[in-house]
């Protein structure tokens, strides 16, 4: 196909269907002239002659008959790449990646990704679960799309959207109530349940402590919110947990729930590079995560 203009091998088939270089020239709205220089072209692609004249009418020669049996074809597969490119331009499909910690992954996503699988059947959407830090270098390695981790986020090629903030909240057994105020010095004061050590979570946990000049010295040191609050729920202590993490049917379940004092909480937003391409997939999915800011 190199130097072959597919506007060429249109001419040829009109100026043969219609019999004349002007009837061509009429109907395409080009003059005659270069009507004729186009077949000539084609002549000298070929190095053969395509059309001859019989008596007032154009026809094609045996290499032009040959040809245009091939016209038909061509024309066929370039409309098939073209039908195939606008299909795919118009229809979200293809494969995002979603990176994410644990928690957000269990209690935020589950009905966004639900959603997209209804809406966009043709679009597969990955979910990466792990720390903020292996997140971003992933996103930097560009092996992930997208990421939902805790914020801040620092690197001049992420842009960062903040996106929703959770509250960190003390839970207990029935058996252990907790006081009126939740400070840092009444809960190092029990055995605590918490995140395992570097964990983003339980940095916050731990510099909140510090603020307080107390020390948080848990008994046990977990990775799965799952696993803390089934210890807590079997009178094993207390625990510092994102409030999202407390929703589900069992949520109330031999456990008191309170908020801290002072207050603490996490905010978690969205990055991505700032030059990754947003084909129509990703941008479904950004709008996705985005729509969680308003709770839809």
């Amino acid at each position: 196909m190199k130097g072959l203009n597919l506007d060429h091998l249109r001419t040829l088939a009109d100026v043969v269907a219609r019999g004349s270089f002007s009837a061509a020239a009429k109907a395409q709205g080009l003059t005659q002239p270069a009507i004729s220089l186009q077949v000539r072209q084609l002549e000298r692609r070929f190095a053969t002659r395509l059309v001859e004249r019989v008596g007032r009418q154009v026809m094609p020669t045996a290499s032009g008959t040959a040809l245009l049996a091939h016209v038909a074809h061509i024309e066929a597969a370039v409309q098939g790449a073209t039908d195939a490119m606008t299909a795919r331009a118009s229809t979200v499909a293809g494969r995002v990646s979603i990176g994410t910690g644990a928690t957000a992954c269990t209690y935020l996503l589950p009905p966004l990704l639900a959603d997209l699988r209804r809406r966009y059947p043709a679009l597969d959407v990955v979910v990466r679960t792990g720390n903020t830090d292996d997140m971003l270098q992933a996103l930097a390695q560009n092996t992930l799309d997208v990421a939902l981790v805790t914020l801040p986020v620092r690197g001049r090629m992420f842009e960062v959207t903040p996106l929703l903030e959770d509250e960190f909240v003390a839970i207990s057994p029935r058996n252990l109530p907790l006081p009126a105020r939740v400070t840092a010095a009444a809960l190092s004061r029990v055995p605590l349940v918490l995140f395992e050590p570097g964990a983003r979570t339980r940095h916050l946990v731990d510099d909140w402590f510090a603020r307080a000049d107390a020390v948080a010295q848990p008994s046990m040191s977990l990775g799965s919110v799952e696993a803390i609050k089934e210890l807590v729920r079997a009178g094993l202590g207390c625990g510092v947990l994102p409030k999202m993490a407390l929703g589900g049917p069992r949520a109330g379940s031999k456990i008191d729930m309170a908020s801290l004092s002072p207050r603490l909480h996490r905010t978690l937003g969205i990055v991505v590079r700032r030059d990754k391409p947003l084909n129509r997939g990703l941008q479904e999915v950004l709008n996705a995560l985005r729509r969680l800011k308003d709770g839809n």
